[in-house]
């Protein structure tokens, strides 16, 4: 096992901490030709780099991930000042092999870092590092080192089942044996997990069809056979009434308060959110600006008086550079940071059952859709890549003429209903 380089100043987070932002990275040489790069932001996580000689004097660098200075290092996308020199040292020997021309058999492994590598470079921001989690929990593991020519469609299928049958996973210590939920076999519980099955297998499938479209496999055979789970992708859509809505915003602390009151006000994702600045904000048309986005087109969410002056409060005195939404310690919101808040909140407002983060953004869809606001209008709002989209989940609470119809055509029985009412 190499041995790791020692240096003061990059071994922890806390002694990055000190160090003064720069555009220039901090360097500590690990071998002949190769160092190991620490970039320190004006605000945010640091990024570690390897830097590769290649003669003449010149140098090439090249991003390896996100250091562990706010989150925990996962060893993928995340990683210790350790597993940093272990990244560089093998991006140096995988360019020594491409550069003498050393290629083996192209193993599944191989072609999810072919993959990840491209979403990296050409897809929206956060589509790599899902699909990297995935793979490195549920593919690799089980197919990583076969031979994608030899995968055969029973293999695929076989696994595909396999992870519709095992329980989801907890959050676990690394090293730790992996703790998984207790099996839930109810209609939904199935359900739920034929759904992750079948947003790992897409992962999969753009995985090889990517590796056979750049011509590095013969056929997509093995895996175009494999279909996903039919009606498991089709989730009842959670959303607040205004009266929860409120609850919920008592009842959350105080700084994850703002973020529900802006995913609320905008029914914006949470992403979407935690990459908002103060500049973001425009008064003068009472909008705010979202330039990444799943759909990858950037828009301006419209906001009410009421959302407007909230947000011209939170702005009010602050650089235009800053963070609008952080936490109470002064850092941006990351990924999965809201979910313990959230599930707080809400058992403090007694919303049951519990709602995700995800259920603000259908609220405001759902709302402007109870009151008439025109599909086209919210797909617009909500970034949709259409507006079949905001068809598929809102329609059905817009005002209706067939309902009206109905309601006023139908016949009647003479029901006799009691006064037992539920309090609002």
């Amino acid at each position: 096992m190499a041995r790791t380089i020692k240096d003061a100043s990059l071994e922890t987070r806390t002694a990055r901490s000190r160090l003064k932002a720069r555009g220039k990275p901090y360097y500590r040489s690990l071998e002949e030709g190769l160092h190991l790069g620490y970039r320190k932001p004006l605000a945010g996580a640091g990024k570690w780099l390897a830097r590769h000689y290649i003669g003449d004097q010149a140098y090439e660098v090249e991003t390896l991930a996100i250091a562990d200075d706010y989150s925990d290092p996962d060893g993928v996308a995340v990683l210790s000042y350790r597993q940093a020199q272990a990244k560089a040292r093998e991006r140096m020997v995988a360019r020594a092999h491409h550069a003498a021309g050393k290629h083996g058999p192209l193993t599944v492994a191989d072609a999810v870092e072919s993959y990840l590598q491209f979403l990296d470079a050409h897809r929206r921001s956060g589509s790599g590092y899902h699909a990297r989690h995935r793979a490195n929990a549920h593919i690799l593991p089980a197919l990583g080192n076969v031979e994608v020519q030899a995968l055969t469609t029973q293999q695929v299928r076989a696994w595909h089942s396999k992870l519709a049958a095992t329980p989801a996973r907890v959050r676990t210590s690394p090293g730790a044996k992996q703790q998984y939920r207790k099996l839930d076999n109810s209609a939904e519980g199935i359900r739920r997990r034929r759904a992750t099955a079948n947003k790992i297998l897409a992962v999969l499938k753009a995985t090889l069809n990517f590796a056979w479209r750049e011509g590095r496999v013969p056929s997509d055979t093995a895996w175009r056979r494999v279909q996903p789970f039919a009606g498991a992708d089709v989730a009842r859509m959670r959303y607040l009434t205004v009266a929860e809505s409120k609850r919920l915003i008592a009842a959350a602390d105080p700084d994850f308060r703002r973020l529900v009151q802006a995913g609320l006000a905008t029914g914006c994702r949470v992403s979407e959110l935690g990459r908002m600045t103060v500049a973001d904000y425009d008064p003068d048309s009472k909008t705010v600006a979202v330039h990444i986005s799943k759909s990858g087109k950037p828009r301006r969410v419209v906001l009410t008086d009421e959302g407007a002056a909230l947000f011209a409060q939170w702005c009010a005195g602050r650089s235009p550079s800053d963070t609008l939404l952080v936490r109470a310690d002064g850092n941006p919101w990351r990924i999965s940071q809201h979910a313990e808040p959230m599930k707080r909140a809400c058992a403090n407002a007694r919303i049951v059952p519990a709602a995700g983060f995800h259920a603000l953004r259908h609220t405001h869809g759902s709302l402007l859709a109870q009151r008439g606001v025109p599909m086209a209008v919210i797909a617009q709002q909500l970034g949709h890549a259409s507006v079949k989209v905001t068809e598929k989940h809102y329609a059905h609470l817009a005002p209706s003429y067939v309902a009206d119809e109905i309601r006023r055509g139908a016949p009647q029985f003479g029901f006799k209903a009691s006064n037992v009412r539920t309090i609002r």
